[in-house]
């Protein structure tokens, strides 16, 4: 900064607060709803922008401030790499409306706003704050951008008002593993791909730690890029050459010329009161309510503008600040509360909404009361169905439900809910269609961190700093428990109020870490959401079962079941409890004398089914009690139970899909668990047999083929596998070709049966000794024919190295569309764990990408069953699979256009192939 703005005033110990408004405005855009003022303007973010504002005025004491914007136009960045932020999206349109009323917002609450052409907010804030510091003064720089860490010294701190995190100089050695002054190197190696600053291919943040810590400076690194092995050290050693410019890209400059702008910070940058006449008209014009009242009490005083010559702005369409909301909750029991709570909600531009019933079976449940909120710390209650002796008055569940079901149903108003497809499926019960599902916060927190619980108790506590009213608090638990329809209404208030006002809270504090992630959004926007309700309408359709062909197989297993015992009381020598582990283990290690695999934690020899397994190999007892062990299970879980599940009301079967389970994205399914039915046996695939088709009907089961080994030819690019794919060869013959050396018409079964083993083992991390157990061969045999896999695809040997480096350093890996798969225990010190965590972060991505490209493929064929408005339903999905229920009359029309419609959701390097068939029940359609 030039000489003249170095004044002699004293300045020593004082505090200059620079808010970085740039980083800001997107958080802000996309922390808040689709708020609208009262003349149909956004004004989310101008929201959000004076929130923070206010907050951070009351929490840091500053005798200097200001709120620093980037101007439009180039930057001398641009002049030295025209691609420098070449790929950042253009501003939606809903926040360049609101940039304008943000500017002049900023300057009424007292901040001097600056925004300097041709100079980067960035620049200017490093410009101000070495001259502050120069002066003896303490900086706080308010700023999301983890570029601005290279200016922390003992005098600049950084504080995050989004996260509550602040960054002294141990802080940012915490927070990036290298201090201030090695931010930049650390920068410059990692790259910035919001600026479009390329790094070091694959250097992530652990690499570039590493070398640092190494060599001390990017430059020792360059010095010494000659000698840093792998394929990393190579991609330095591309990258030598832009190196140089992506340091001088990454560099905050702190030496602009701001003269014409800030003539001295103690003249120019000075904190000012708020202009409250102008806050006053800011607050009426954009309907924010609250600080308007706020402001008006403040004063004593209520201006003639509010009482008639402007529309009165709801505050249902203001959401309070997040910190120390206060809970206002209300049970709504007259038409007078209702019909107001009516008009907020129907004013309000998102709101969190909730069901409470009798039942988590949601095909049987009663709805027992509704709860909304519109504004954290604000929620209703409407009881509908609550009963007992002393219950008080309640509005009638029909008459509530007709003067919403507009609301409801409609698209325009937007909902948010903790697991919306339960709510969606009690109302269907009421023939009600629950549109305007617009966010869901179990999605939200699954799509961020898939491998932790997404129940609403663990996240508000996780995310919110909250201790909500847990279910058994209100209701008991076990023998005790009553129903929630029996919970004393003041008690049942509170806590269904307060689902809705979590959820609220939840979604403004999830949903940002997502939106600005244009991977993560697109898995949750464009996957799970509408996968959401396809399940809905999945699980609504179900699937009719043959009852009485159970009833058989349940007879005939148990026949067996007891010739079973039969035959292991003579092999044993004498009767013996079949299930008891104890006695099993007395049988094979004392009596038989079999040989002990391994040990239970207490050090007893284990009789588990891994061992089972492995002395089945050679003894005939272990190998009865498997067939035992799994005709039993067939039994009492499918056989024996599935005719007691079908739904009186609809003759059908109801699974439950969980979207919120499996870290790799694949739905679970539960109650009755689809993707557990035995099929490599007779009796599992006889099971199949009885899900059918009704007459006049068919089912058509679509599966992927190899997806898993497509997509790991797609992740890989290995050339050798490309080409196979492209060529439609047989993918198991072809490796066996490429691995024993001969040509595909000289493979024989066991070679292609020992390349099947190959193929699927190593996409799953198998090991030599994996692979050795697997085929009964020795362990020097299976390093031999590894070897010669990898020799033959050597890109699939680069993608496991990269894969491995990747998940170490970022504790997850990615599918083709950007969804993250955490492997908490990657860097762990268990060493099995560590190692379980090293084979799935090689089989994740190809799980994962499976599970979405299904994903996909159902949201495409249900809209395509919704616009043609065939008779068609899909009834399940397991796996790689999709089973549909088809009339006879649209068979040849489906089993055309179904293989079509799953092969093109997505374009990968080698083509998509499902397979279709169709049969009068599940099995035949194999």
């Amino acid at each position: 900064m030039p000489e003249e703005l170095r004044l002699e005033t004293t300045l020593e110990g004082k505090t200059l607060l620079l808010v970085d408004g740039s980083s800001y405005l997107y958080r802000a855009y996309h922390a808040m709803p689709d708020l609208r003022g009262p003349d149909g303007e956004p004004t989310g973010a101008l929201y959000g922008i004076i929130n923070m504002l206010r907050r951070m005025r009351k929490e840091v004491t500053a005798e200097y401030s200001a709120c620093v914007f980037d101007a439009k136009g180039k930057t001398f960045r641009d002049d030295w790499y025209p691609d420098y932020k070449a790929h950042r999206p253009p501003m939606p349109e809903p926040l360049a409306a609101q940039i304008e009323p943000i500017h002049v917002a900023v300057r009424a609450l007292g901040w001097p706003l600056l925004m300097i052409e041709g100079v980067e907010a960035d620049d200017v804030i490093g410009t101000l704050a070495r001259e502050a510091e120069a002066r003896g003064m303490n900086v706080v720089v308010s700023t999301g951008d983890k570029d601005l860490a290279q200016l922390v010294t003992d005098r600049v701190t950084l504080i995050n008002t989004m996260t509550n995190e602040t960054l002294d100089r141990a802080g940012v050695l915490e927070k990036f593993g290298v201090p201030p002054e090695r931010i930049v190197d650390y920068l410059s190696l990692i790259g910035d791909t919001v600026d479009n600053v390329p790094g070091v291919n694959k250097c992530g943040p652990k690499t570039a730690v590493k070398w640092l810590a190494q060599y001390g400076t990017l430059d020792g690194i360059v010095e010494h890029a000659a000698e840093i092995k792998g394929a990393v050290g190579g991609y330095l050693r591309d990258a030598l050459e832009f190196l140089p410019l992506a340091r001088k890209l990454v560099t905050v400059e702190t030496a602009c010329d701001l003269t014409a702008h800030v003539e001295t910070i103690d003249g120019s940058l000075a904190t000012r009161p708020e202009a409250r006449e102008e806050l006053r008209d800011i607050f009426a014009k954009h309907g924010f309510k609250t600080w308007l009242r706020e402001l008006n009490e403040a004063d004593q005083t209520v201006p003639a503008a509010t009482a008639g010559d402007a529309p009165e702005p709801d505050a249902s369409v203001e959401p309070a600040p997040l910190i120390d909301a206060p809970r206002h909750y209300e049970a709504v029991q007259t038409w007078e509360q209702f019909d107001a709570w009516l008009a907020k909600i129907e004013a309000a531009g998102l709101t969190a909404f909730d069901t409470e019933t009798t039942s988590l079976d949601p095909m049987v449940a009663q709805l027992v009361g509704l709860s909304f909120s519109v504004e954290p710390g604000h929620a209703a209650y409407v009881p509908v169905a609550h009963r007992g002796p002393d219950v008080p008055d309640q509005l009638p569940r029909d008459e509530v439900l007709a003067r919403l079901k507009p609301w409801l149903e409609s698209d325009a108003h937007k909902k948010v809910g903790q697991h919306l497809k339960y709510d969606e499926q009690v109302l269907a019960n009421y023939g009600i269609a629950l549109n305007g599902v617009e966010h869901d916060t179990l999605l939200e927190s699954y799509v961020l961190e898939s491998h932790r619980s997404h129940d609403m108790d663990s996240l508000a506590l996780r995310h919110l700093g909250i201790k909500t009213i847990r279910y058994e608090d209100i209701c008991g638990k076990g023998a005790q428990q009553i129903g929630f329809d029996e919970v004393a209404l003041d008690r049942a208030s509170d806590y269904a109020a307060e689902d809705a006002d979590i959820t609220l809270q939840l979604h403004l504090a999830l949903y940002p870490q997502i939106a600005p992630e244009k991977g993560l959004d697109y898995v949750y926007r464009s996957i799970e959401i509408p996968t959401s309700r396809v399940l809905r309408k999945m699980e609504r359709n179900g699937v009719l079962i043959d009852t009485g062909k159970l009833a058989q197989q349940s007879s005939e297993i148990a026949v067996r079941l007891i010739e079973l015992e039969s035959e292991a009381y003579a092999l044993a020598g004498g009767e013996f409890n079949l299930g008891s582990p104890k006695q099993i283990g007395q049988i094979f290690f004392e009596k038989l004398q079999l040989p002990v695999v391994k040990k239970t934690p207490s050090g007893a020899p284990s009789t588990d089914e891994e061992v089972l397994q492995k002395l089945a190999e050679d003894y005939p007892l272990p190998k009865l009690l498997l067939e035992h062990r799994g005709l039993s299970k067939l039994k009492s879980t499918y056989t024996d139970k599935l005719p007691r599940m079908v739904n009186p009301n609809t003759g059908r079967v109801h699974t439950n899909y969980a979207q919120a389970v499996a870290v790799t994205g694949r739905l679970a399914s539960n109650d009755p668990n689809l993707q557990n039915i035995p099929v490599r046996t007779p009796e599992g695939r006889r099971i199949r047999e009885a899900f059918i088709a009704p007459p006049g009907s068919k089912l058509i089961s679509a599966d992927y083929s190899q997806i898993e080994l497509r997509i790991m030819a797609h992740i890989s690019g290995d050339e050798a596998l490309l080409q196979a794919f492209a060529r439609g060869d047989d993918i198991h013959r072809a490796t066996a070709a490429e691995v024993f050396g001969v040509t595909p018409l000289e493979v024989s079964s066991d070679q292609r049966r020992i390349a099947k083993v190959i193929n699927f083992g190593l996409i799953y991390g198998m090991s030599s000794f994996g692979l050795a157990s697997n085929l009964g061969i020795t362990r020097d045999a299976a390093k031999v024919y590894i070897d010669r896999y990898f020799a033959r695809y050597p890109g699939v040997a680069s993608y496991m190295d990269e894969t491995r480096a990747i998940a170490k350093e970022r504790g997850y890996v990615e599918t083709v569309f950007g969804r993250r798969l955490w492997l908490p225990e990657i860097n762990g010190g268990n060493g099995p764990r560590r190692q379980a965590a090293e084979r799935a972060a090689i089989n994740a991505p190809m799980q994962g990408t499976a599970a979405d490209l299904i994903k996909l493929s159902m949201i495409a064929v249900q809209k395509w069953l919704d616009d043609t408005g065939v008779r068609t339903k899909m009834i399940m999905q397991v796996h790689d699979e999709l089973v549909l229920e088809v009339p006879d009359a649209e068979l040849d029309d489906v089993r055309k256009r179904l293989p079509e419609l799953m092969c093109s959701v997505a374009k990968l390097k080698v083509p998509l192939v499902a397979e279709v068939g169709a049969g009068a029940n599940w099995e035949e359609a194999h």
